[in-house]
């Protein structure tokens, strides 16, 4: 499980990007996502259910979502 924090991974409620440097920002924050990606498919490849929550998540509903997959179901969003 990853708690994805909505400025570094894009989030798509609350994603931002920097006024200054804004270049710079975009593409730091475009490979942070692309970066989730990858590793979601390696982790996935691997037989690990994956599971992406974002911070502002509730935190109950997200602890719902592991204990799904820990009882070996799917913890889809």
């Amino acid at each position: 499980m990853f708690v994805d924090g909505c400025f570094w991974h894009g989030c798509p409620v609350h994603k931002t990007v920097p006024k200054s440097n804004a270049a710079w920002w975009a593409t730091k924050l475009a490979r942070n996502v692309e970066r989730d990606r990858e590793t979601d498919a390696y982790l996935a490849d691997l037989g690990w259910e994956v599971l992406r929550i974002w911070e502002h998540d509730d935190p109950d509903r997200a602890a719902d979502r592991v204990e799904i997959v820990v009882r070996g179901g799917r913890g889809g969003p």
